[in-house]
C-alpha cells in the first residue's frame, strides 16, 4: 500500500518536474538566441540592407565597407538597429517550435504505427525531418508579424522620412495603415525556404558525421570512442548551415523585399520599379517579386547579402552553443543538446 502511495506521488511530481525542466530549457534557449543574435547583429543588419537597397543609388558595397559607413552615418547604435525586435520574437518563436515539434512528432508517429502495423515502431529520420519542417513553419507563421516589422525597423534610418519607434509601434502602424495582409507579406516564400534550408542542414550534417566516423581523417576521431568531439559537431553544422542558407538564399531576398511593399514612406536606400529614384516598391507576389529583381537588377541580385549572412554563421552557431549549455548549467537543466 505504501508503495502504490508512493509512486502515485511520483507520478503526480513528474509532470511538474518534467515542465520546469522544459520551461528552464526554453529559457536557456530564448537567452543562447538573443546573446547570439546580438553578437552578429552587424552583420545581420547589412544583410537586409544589401537585400533591398537601390542598385542605381549604392550605399553599402561589401561587408568592411558597408558596416563602416554604418558607423560613420548612424553611429554605434545604427549598427544594432532592429536587434530588439529579433530578440523579442526568439522567445514565443522558440516555444511554438518546441511544442509544435514535440506534437508534430506524436501525430507522425501516430499514423505511421497504424500504417505500418508495428506499435513499437520509432520515427525514422525522414519522419523526424517532416516534423522539425512542420515545427519550422508553424513556428515561423505565428511570429512572422514579429519578424515583418523587424527588417523594416531594420532598415530605416535617421533620415528615413518616417520612424517606427519600436516593434509594438511598426506592428500597430502597419495594421492600421496598410491593413492585417500586410503583416504577413512574404510569407510565402519564407515557407517554401524552410524545406530546403531545413533539408539540406539535416542531410549535410548527418553525411558529414557519417564520412568523418568512417574515414577518421586528420585524427580527428577518438579510436576508442568513435566519436565527434563538440568542436567537429559544430564546424559539421557550421557547413550544413552555409549550405542551407546559400541554397534557400534566394527566397529570403525576395521575402525581405516582398514586405517593404506598402511602406509609403521607406527610406531611400530601398529599391523601388525599375531600381530607379524612389518609387514605390510594387510587387504582385512572389513569382513577380522574382522575375522583377532579375529583370531589372540581374540573377546576382538574388544573393545580395550572401557574404554577411556566411561570415556570421560560424560566430552566431558557436557563441549560441556555448551560451546555451552555461545557461542551463546555471538553471540545473540535467540534459545535454546531445540528449
Amino acid at each position: 500500500m505504501a508503495s502504490e502511495d508512493v509512486k502515485r506521488s511520483e507520478g503526480v511530481k513528474a509532470p511538474s518536474n518534467a515542465v520546469i525542466g522544459i520551461c528552464k530549457s526554453l529559457i536557456a534557449g530564448g537567452v543562447a538566441g538573443g546573446v547570439s543574435r546580438t553578437a552578429v547583429a552587424p552583420l545581420e543588419r547589412l544583410k537586409i540592407l544589401l537585400q533591398v537597397q537601390n542598385p542605381h543609388s549604392i550605399k553599402y558595397n561589401g561587408t568592411v565597407q558597408g558596416l563602416k559607413y554604418i558607423w560613420r552615418t548612424e553611429g554605434f547604435r545604427g549598427l544594432f538597429k532592429g536587434n530588439g525586435a529579433n530578440c523579442a520574437r526568439i522567445v514565443p518563436n522558440s516555444a511554438v517550435k518546441f511544442f509544435s515539434y514535440e506534437q508534430a512528432s506524436k501525430g507522425i508517429l501516430y499514423l505511421y504505427r497504424q500504417q505500418s502495423g508495428n506499435d513499437e515502431a520509432q520515427l525514422t529520420p525522414l519522419l523526424r525531418l517532416g516534423a522539425g519542417a512542420c515545427a519550422g513553419i508553424i513556428a515561423m507563421s505565428a511570429t512572422y508579424p514579429m519578424d515583418m516589422v523587424r527588417g523594416r525597423l531594420t532598415v530605416q534610418t535617421d533620415k528615413s522620412p518616417y520612424q517606427y519607434r519600436g516593434m509594438v509601434h511598426a506592428l500597430s502602424t502597419v495594421l492600421r495603415q496598410e491593413g492585417p495582409k500586410a503583416l504577413y507579406r512574404g510569407w510565402l516564400p519564407s515557407v517554401i525556404g524552410v524545406v530546403p534550408y531545413v533539408g539540406l542542414n539535416f542531410a549535410v550534417y548527418e553525411s558529414l558525421k557519417d564520412w568523418l566516423v568512417k574515414s577518421k581523417p586528420f585524427g580527428i576521431i577518438d579510436n576508442n570512442t568513435s566519436e565527434l568531439t563538440v568542436t567537429t559537431r559544430l564546424a559539421c553544422g557550421a557547413i550544413a548551415g552555409t549550405m542551407g542558407q546559400t541554397v534557400a538564399y534566394p527566397l529570403d531576398v525576395v521575402r525581405r523585399r516582398m514586405q517593404m511593399v506598402g511602406w509609403k514612406d521607406a527610406s531611400s536606400v530601398i529599391t523601388g520599379g525599375d531600381g530607379r529614384g524612389k518609387a514605390p516598391i510594387e510587387y504582385s507576389g512572389m513569382v513577380d517579386a522574382f522575375k522583377k529583381t532579375v529583370r531589372h537588377e540581374g540573377f546576382g541580385a538574388l544573393y545580395k547579402g550572401l557574404v554577411p549572412n556566411s561570415v556570421k554563421v560560424v560566430p552566431s552557431i558557436a557563441i549560441a552553443f556555448v551560451t546555451y549549455e552555461k545557461v542551463k548549467d546555471i538553471l540545473g537543466v540535467e540534459f545535454r543538446i546531445s540528449d
